[in-house]
């Protein structure tokens, strides 16, 4: 069974069990967190939400909060010596979902 959630503006194919890194949530470390915004669950018989489905939600327990690597925004402008670098880490939050309820 899988489960389609919405979450920072993405959208998240989960599975019980499963690790996965989504945008950073205001949730402390080793609370559980529930996504209500279940736009489609599967399995023998998947159900497809219009544009949620009632009464599903998905739970996952939060591991940790962090940051990704540095990744380098560079703008410049040609022959107008405007140069500007940026660096831009995202922060993120690091989830293992527990069971999904449809």
């Amino acid at each position: 069974m899988y489960a389609v959630i919405k979450t920072g503006g993405k959208q998240v194919r989960v599975v019980e069990g499963q690790e996965i890194y989504v945008e950073k949530l205001d949730v402390e470390e080793g609370e559980n967190f529930e996504f209500t915004e279940v736009l489609m669950v599967g399995g023998e018989k998947p159900v497809i939400g219009t544009p949620v489905v009632e009464n599903a939600k998905v739970v996952a327990k939060v591991l940790k909060h962090g940051r990704g690597k540095k990744i380098i925004v560079f703008k410049y402008k040609v022959r107008k010596k405007y140069r500007i670098k940026q660096g831009h880490r995202q922060a993120y939050t690091k989830l293992v979902v527990e069971k999904i309820v449809a």
